[in-house]
């Protein structure tokens, strides 16, 4: 049963694998418009809770139900009085008010307040950097970020690395769309105009060079 178990999980990650390669290799061999002529407004954006973030609950006038507890990987925490409450995709305030209905059973007009002090969010809140990055990781979506800001937390791409045939993966109104990129024009010769807004959710792949 544990060798069955085994194969299946090594064939879905050389499923999953080979996924990433052949993105990787369409990025090579596909034109796609620019993302740097994409001037659509980014919509405005609330900071939404997921796993792995840390929830500081603040209930006025009662410091025993105050506390600060993580984001378990299943959306939920767990308070001494409230019992797995879903918080993943909520903001902060929705939270805070779910909170006070499920404390209306035991302190009369809870007021609460919720700040997330540790921030990892939702794979929608995320930026996803796979292919020849440096440091290839998810990171936490911040406002106005820009294409800059995600290659200097990703220390930059490798000498392997095809920059000009980078692509960003993106969700526009429920569809996915893809979008061309200059990384080494931004990177190599100071280009701001191949600079971008990115947006939470996005998915840059950048390519290795084959030549």
């Amino acid at each position: 049963m544990k060798s069955l178990q085994k194969t299946l999980v090594r064939r879905a990650a050389s499923v999953a694998l080979a996924g990433v390669m052949l993105a990787l290799t369409a990025c090579a061999t596909t034109d796609y418009p620019s993302l740097a002529a994409d001037r659509t407004q980014a919509p405005q954006h609330e900071y939404l809770i997921g796993p792995g973030d840390s929830i500081n609950i603040l209930v006025w006038r009662n410091p025993e139900v105050s506390l600060t507890v993580p984001v378990r990987p299943d959306g939920k925490i767990t308070t001494p009085l409230v019992q797995d409450m879903n918080a993943s995709g909520k903001t902060a305030t929705q939270l805070a008010r779910d909170l006070e209905k499920s404390l209306e059973k035991y302190i009369q007009q809870p007021i609460v307040t919720v700040i997330v002090t540790g921030f990892v969010g939702p794979y929608t809140e995320q930026i996803r950097v796979i292919g020849q990055a440096a440091r290839p990781q998810a990171l936490p979506y911040r406002e106005n970020m820009s294409l800059m800001d995600v290659l200097i937390a990703v220390g930059g791409i490798t000498e392997f690395a095809s920059g000009n045939k980078a692509v960003l993966i993106r969700n526009v109104d429920g569809k996915q769309q893809t979008f061309s990129l200059r990384l080494n024009d931004l990177i190599k010769r100071g280009d701001l105009s191949a600079n971008a807004s990115m947006r939470p959710g996005d998915v840059l792949v950048i390519p290795e060079s084959f030549f």
